[in-house]
């Protein structure tokens, strides 16, 4: 099969690869559309790894798949169906195969309805992520919320909070864009974080003390702390960001205990059960709740891969989510 595999910093290349061979409980999937995580881009292809890294293997860094099921060792899932697929991952090795390639097998599948595009159906891949964390938080209608960070986890957590009821959503990103699709999305107040005092601006708006749920999408290593300072006393804090090693988070111990604030980690591949979010997700989509394909910015094909995780790392032209066609 065709595939890419990152062979370098910020090098994606094309290479011939056997097709993968489905095991017992697994299916192979024929991929039609991926998208781009920004953990695929800040962890993997835009940072300078180790040369013993490189290179990944053939379909990585991409873990956002859709396509239809062509094989089945799984009697629950029959070929024909279209689904999303999960990398097989390992706590030592992380993930061992990606979406960048013609096929992927494995045993996460979270089925499809028959209609409508795989690129639309995709980015319930990200969004259920956080449906996920709407379950750690609790109830939504009498909470406050602060979402740091719009990308696309930060304004599916924004969609999902506002559509939950809460009382009120505050977005937090440095891109006029996405704070204007934050507000298109449910988040009652924007702030520019390169223009506006954050902190003065919360405690303005929440009578000093503070919002009762940060959501902490920023991918910046201090971004935890930033949280503490901004959550009122045992409040929560959920944490999206996957902080590269080289860069470990020291956390403010005193001020944690002293405000006594949960912590919540979320995650998407890693997770306990990451397959029955992303289900309930497929779920809340087809029934009309909320459409997280409109996250979608840019539609690209198997050819303009390198260029799409270019623009995705550097933020550029506007985009959210990328939808790639893998023809």
């Amino acid at each position: 099969m065709k595939a890419y595999q990152l062979t370098g910093p910020q090098t994606l290349e094309q290479v011939t690869t056997p097709d993968p061979e489905p095991m017992n409980g697994q299916v192979l999937l024929k991929i039609e559309h991926v998208s781009i995580c920004g953990s695929d881009t800040h962890l993997n292809f835009h940072p300078t790894l180790p040369e013993e890294e490189y290179p990944f293997a053939p379909g990585l860094p991409c873990h956002e798949i859709a396509g239809t099921i062509v094989e089945s060792k799984n009697p629950d899932h029959a070929v024909g169906q279209r689904a999303i697929i999960l990398p097989t991952f390992t706590p030592a090795a992380g993930m061992t195969n990606g979406g960048l390639a013609e096929f992927i097998a494995s045993e996460k599948v979270i089925p499809l309805p028959d209609y409508g595009d795989t690129a639309d159906w995709v980015m319930c891949q990200p969004a259920g992520t956080a449906i996920q964390a709407s379950r750690e938080w609790g109830t939504t209608d009498e909470k406050t919320f602060l979402v740091l960070g719009q990308g696309a986890i930060g304004l599916s957590t924004t969609a999902v909070a506002s559509r939950m009821g809460a009382r009120m959503v505050i977005g937090v990103d440095l891109d006029d864009y996405r704070l204007d699709k934050a507000s298109k999305l449910g988040a009652e107040v924007t702030l520019n974080a390169d223009r506006e005092d954050v902190m003065e601006a919360v405690m303005d708006l929440t009578e000093g003390k503070g919002v009762d749920c940060v959501v902490e999408a920023t991918g910046d290593p201090d971004g935890i702390n930033v949280a503490l300072q901004l959550v009122r006393n045992r409040g929560t804090i959920i944490g999206f960001s996957l902080v590269s090693a080289e860069e470990p988070s020291i956390l403010r111990h005193q001020e944690w205990m002293r405000k006594e604030v949960r912590i919540l980690p979320t995650n998407a591949a890693g997770a306990i059960d990451p397959v029955a979010p992303i289900r309930d997700m497929v779920g809340l989509r087809d029934r009309g709740w909320w459409d997280p394909a409109e996250l979608i910015t840019h539609r690209v094909g198997w050819d303009q891969v390198q260029d799409a995780y270019e623009m995705y790392a550097n933020r550029a032209d506007g985009v959210i989510k990328i939808a790639i066609a893998i023809e």
